[in-house]
């Protein structure tokens, strides 16, 4: 299965790409589809997902042909 996983503002920038294609066995969350993008690297605080534009949290389902998006939460003023 795979699924496109993009990376928005300080996350790319840390991460050193702002997106890329991964393969993955079923059944994963969002949370083991950040673990296995990122080889293992801890999940910031606060940060925000998205599967296919909508809003999800960590426990989310991925299913093949996802996009799964991570961003920083976003601040103004």
């Amino acid at each position: 299965m795979s699924i496109k996983v993009r990376y928005f503002a300080s996350l790319g920038e840390h991460l050193g790409r702002s997106e890329n294609d991964l393969e993955f066995a079923q059944g994963m969350s969002v949370k083991d589809i950040w673990v296995l993008s990122t080889s293992g690297a801890p999940i910031p605080d606060n940060v925000l997902t998205a599967v296919n534009m909508e809003y999800a949290d960590l426990e989310a389902q991925v299913q093949d042909g996802d996009e799964v998006a991570f961003f920083p939460p976003v601040t103004g003023g």
